[in-house]
């Protein structure tokens, strides 16, 4: 009778400990993916980053933050910001950050997101509040860089490193835009008056070297003349063209008219007298 009562008891003991240690176990074993670790805290101080696998803990005086080391991302809201020449626009941005020191981002700032994001806005807002309009528009990459050294030299005591900031759409007032339209038209209609005077330019330099050219070449001329001639000869068959050398056109040109008709009264005086004759 008194071993049974004992055994009985015993089973009472086993059963109650293994249910115990089922009750403890979430608070002893934690396991822990590739990319998260555990700050652990031991009666509130820091006792060690801890992860990945399976940790062991001592339940109900270890206590742990689970800190995740992937890339996170923080949409900054849609803020008015005034540049540097006084034009109000809207802009958003998109930051990239990564926790690298578990201990300090815990340790360092309370909830380092929600800082994190604090600081992105207020940055962003400061650094477009120090460039014009033109730059912003023109140097978004430069601009986005700027931001992103700014932000992550201050929080690197949190042991956060800013991977990157993206300002993604710049909102401008709707009389800015008209402006800018206008500007662009402008200068569109100025490029256009541009690209013709170059042409008229070119057009006219040629001009004036084919005119130097044939001025001491006058052979060059010729050859012009009989090309333009054979053309002219080829669209219209129904007319025969009798190219002459340039020679004896100047022999023409040389002559007096008023002697030509001289000859040509001789001549008919000559006839005349023959008739009578």
């Amino acid at each position: 009778m008194e071993s049974t009562e004992i055994f009985s008891g015993y089973i009472t003991w086993v059963i109650t400990l293994v249910v115990f240690l089922v009750l403890l176990a979430p608070q002893i074993f934690k396991i822990l993916r590739e990319y998260e670790r555990a700050v652990v805290f031991r009666l509130g101080k820091f006792q060690s980053v801890k992860g990945p696998g399976l940790i062991i803990l001592i339940p109900f005086i270890d206590k742990i933050e689970r800190v995740d080391l992937r890339v996170l991302t923080i949409n900054v809201d849609r803020q008015e910001v005034i540049t540097k020449d006084n034009v109000t626009v809207n802009v958003d941005a998109i930051t990239f950050f990564r926790v690298v020191d578990a201990e300090a981002a815990v340790i360092q700032v309370e909830r380092y997101v929600h800082a994190t994001s604090m600081l992105a806005q207020t940055t962003l807002r400061s650094i477009i509040g120090q460039v014009e309009l033109d730059e912003l528009l023109a140097n978004r990459e430069k601009i986005n860089k700027q931001i992103q050294q700014n932000i992550d030299t201050q929080t690197d005591p949190w042991g956060i490193k800013v991977v990157s900031v993206e300002v993604r759409d710049v909102v401008l007032p709707e009389n800015m835009k008209r402006a800018m339209a206008r500007q662009a038209e402008t200068e569109r209609d100025r490029r256009a008056k541009v690209i013709n005077a170059e042409g008229e330019y070119q057009a006219a330099q040629r001009l004036v070297d084919a005119a130097k050219m044939i001025e001491t070449a006058p052979a060059a001329l010729q050859l012009r003349f009989l090309q333009t001639m054979n053309e002219i000869s080829e669209e219209n068959a129904t007319f025969a063209f009798l190219p002459l050398p340039m020679d004896f056109l100047e022999a023409f040109k040389k002559r007096d008219p008023s002697d030509l008709i001289r000859k040509q009264d001789k001549g008919d005086d000559k006839e005349k007298n023959n008739d009578d004759e």
